[in-house]
Parts: C-alpha cells; sequence; structure tokens
C-alpha cells in the first residue's frame, strides 16, 4: 500500500512541474552566398549570387542583381562578369576558359559589401572510364555507377563527382582525395541517397542514361564539399547540419572552385 502511494505522489509531482516550453523561432540575419566556378571546359566561368533564406521563404533560388563580379588569371588579366538578361543573380562570360596551373582570384562587390577568395586548378587525372555494377542493398541487388581511373604519384590530388540520371541531379555529395589511395587504379562506386533506398523506383532501370562528371579540385573545395557532406548528415558527432568551410573571405557562404571537368555517359542495358 504505501508503495502504491509513493508512486501516486511521484506521478503528481510530475504533473505538477509540466510546463510550456515556447519556442522562439526569430528568424537569423540573412547572408550572402557566392558559389563560383573555373574550369578548363567551353563558357567556363560562372558565378551565382543569393542570399540564404528563412524556414518560411519559398526554396527558390532569388538572384542578387547588380552585382560587380571579376575574375583575374594569375593576378594579371581580368575579366569582368556580365549580368544574365533572363536569370537574375547569374554572373558569366562566354569568351572565358581556363586551365590547368593557373591561379584565379574572384572579386565580388554587392552594395558595401565585398567577398573574394582565390583558387587553382589542379592537374587533370585522366578519367578512364565509367560503368555500372551491381551491389546488394536491403537484400536488393541495385545497379550503381562505378568511376575508374589512376591516381598519380604523390600525395594531394582531390576528387569531386557529380551524377545525373536522365539528366536529373543527384543530390548526394561525391568527395575523394588520395591520402589512403595515393597512386593506385581506383574503381569508386558511387552509392547515393537514391541507389541505398529500398524504393524501387529510385533505382536505375534498363534504356536509363547516367552522366558522371569528374572535377579535380584543389584542396580548399575537398574541405568545402567534405565539410558541406558532413554537416549535412548530421556526421562528426554533429546531429545537425552546419555551414560548410567556405575559401572566400569577407563573410559569405559558398565557394569558389578552379577545376578541370571530364564527363563520362552510358545507357543503362
Amino acid at each position: 500500500m504505501k508503495q502504491l502511494l509513493y508512486i501516486a505522489i511521484v506521478i503528481t509531482c510530475f504533473c505538477a512541474c509540466e510546463k510550456v516550453i515556447d519556442i522562439n523561432l526569430n528568424n537569423a540575419a540573412k547572408k550572402y552566398v557566392v558559389e563560383g566556378y573555373v574550369t578548363d571546359g567551353v563558357n567556363g566561368v560562372r558565378v551565382r549570387i543569393s542570399q540564404t533564406m528563412n524556414i518560411e521563404d519559398a526554396n527558390t533560388f532569388q538572384g542578387i542583381s547588380g552585382a560587380k563580379v571579376i575574375i583575374t588569371a594569375d593576378g594579371t588579366t581580368q575579366y569582368v562578369l556580365s549580368e544574365s538578361t533572363t536569370k537574375p543573380g547569374i554572373y558569366a562570360s562566354s569568351s572565358f576558359r581556363g586551365a590547368v596551373g593557373h591561379t584565379y582570384s574572384m572579386y565580388v562587390q554587392v552594395g558595401t559589401d565585398t567577398f573574394s577568395a582565390v583558387s587553382t586548378m589542379p592537374r587533370e587525372v585522366y578519367f578512364d572510364s565509367l560503368r555500372l555494377q551491381d551491389r546488394v542493398v536491403f537484400g536488393k541487388t541495385r545497379r550503381v555507377p562505378a568511376v575508374f581511373y589512376t591516381d598519380p604519384d604523390g600525395k594531394g590530388n582531390s576528387y569531386h563527382f557529380i551524377e545525373w540520371r536522365n539528366r536529373v541531379k543527384e543530390s548526394t555529395i561525391f568527395v575523394r582525395n588520395d591520402d589512403n589511395t595515393d597512386g593506385r587504379s581506383l574503381n569508386i562506386q558511387l552509392v547515393s541517397f537514391s541507389s541505398n533506398s529500398d524504393d524501387d523506383s529510385k533505382q536505375i532501370k534498363k534504356g536509363d542514361t547516367i552522366r558522371v562528371e569528374m572535377q579535380c579540385i584543389d584542396a580548399a573545395m575537398y574541405k568545402y564539399w567534405y565539410s558541406l557532406d558532413a554537416g549535412s548528415t548530421g556526421e562528426g558527432m554533429s546531429a545537425t547540419p552546419a555551414n560548410a568551410v567556405s575559401n572566400i573571405r569577407g563573410g559569405a557562404l559558398g565557394y569558389f572552385s578552379a577545376h578541370s571537368v571530364q564527363a563520362r555517359t552510358i545507357v543503362a542495358d
């Protein structure tokens, strides 16, 4: 009887101490987001400028118009980028093409705010081939893209891969360096959120067109993509998303990357 009375008292205390917690979701101060790149491909420069959004904002790109954007090659030749007439916030140049081994600087001015970054385009590592391989996920056989390349001797090479299926970009971040694979011939499976799903509709099927772009990136960009991936998935003892380690000076989020570009395409049979 005494035990039942004790339990009743404890329950009463917990109920009496119950309190409604009002969480104040104040909007954080907005920041500029600058995403820029220089590549060795045709039309090889683009800078996209936007701002962070609040939770209740529509999830659509709102470009920032009227910015001044300059790319400098090797500290000498300057290229002033023009804003797109159809896509506000997108700045580019049709006559620009980057080259391996050269250093590029980006300067952005938005009102009284200025942002800058520097990136050197690393040597290009040949993208040997793209294939589809079987992988067992949740007891089911899935087909995943596999990239083949040979890492050159000497550490310091980093890679970023982007996958499209039927022209739809995969959201998974694929980034690697050669800390543990220096000088080796590699077969890297791109295991995405889609291929790791037990949803059959998200899997590669016969007739699907798979395209993979391989970028040879510098160490700063490896750190950016790696930290963005770890932050978005809550890795590294973090349960919440975190900002990536940006190479942009001045307080903006985002990145500036000088990288080579190679792409391979395959049709699933």
